[in-house]
């Protein structure tokens, strides 16, 4: 997940010098238009800025910005296609990278696509006649940035064992820790009850050791005091009075 992140925020951050152009990647797009003798229609998909780019493009600024444009395209629909083997996925996560790889097709018809707040690429376009010729093409960027953010923050809040390990590790070990770990403590924890029975067991083995080294400590003092005690008088046989 980490390496998506990253993926993510550099094709945020190209798309922030792509949109300080924006001026100069309308004009290209008007440039190309008019060698194309093609004004009426709108820019409604990315493999019309690919033909104008290769076909009616005559100098460097224009390919240049054209170029860009379709570059960070295609890294999107890389990522997105990425994105699909990170994890199995639910209904929620998987909606949201169709609709990516649906507004990043080639074919796909951008003309009614529109940026809302907080993005006003549609409101810095100069006029009318821009905004319905262009509105789309320049939504196109910021709206599946967004949709991607959001497959992020879905896919987050997803059950641990539902990711897959994007950094190469087992998700099978990884899999087996949390289960394990309730069975490990159980073991490791013994009740107070058992420890209270013990302790008690053992403190009536004590007892009663304590007890009956008592007794035969008593039991030879008795017998010691029996051995030193006074010897009877020696029988004599009695004698004939006087």
């Amino acid at each position: 997940m980490d390496e998506v992140k990253e993926a993510l925020r550099n094709i945020e951050q190209r798309y922030k010098l792509f949109l300080q152009q924006q001026f100069t990647f309308i004009g290209a797009l008007q440039h190309t238009r008019e060698n194309a003798h093609d004004m009426l229609r709108p820019v409604a998909s990315i493999d019309q800025v690919q033909s104008y780019m290769d076909h009616h493009c005559h100098n460097s600024t224009d390919r240049r910005i054209l170029s860009m444009f379709i570059n960070i395209c295609n890294d999107l629909s890389k990522l997105c296609h990425h994105l699909e083997t990170v994890h199995s996925g639910n209904n929620t996560t998987n909606s949201i990278l169709e609709r990516c790889k649906l507004l990043l097709s080639h074919s796909n018809d951008l003309s009614t696509l529109r940026a809302r707040y907080p993005h006003d690429v549609v409101n810095h376009l100069s006029c009318e006649e821009a905004k319905n010729h262009y509105g789309g093409v320049v939504s196109l960027i910021p709206i599946v940035l967004d949709c991607m953010k959001e497959w992020v923050t879905h896919t987050e809040k997803l059950p641990w064992h539902r990711l897959c390990n994007v950094s190469g590790g087992s998700a099978l070990s990884e899999k087996g820790a949390p289960q394990d770990a309730p069975v490990r403590a159980a073991s490791s924890q013994t009740p107070p009850s058992v420890h209270l029975e013990a302790q008690s067991t053992v403190d009536d083995k004590v007892h009663v050791k304590v007890q009956g080294s008592k007794h035969v400590q008593k039991k030879q003092l008795n017998d010691t005091e029996s051995h030193s005690g006074k010897r009877k008088a020696p029988w004599k046989p009695p004698g004939r009075h006087a």
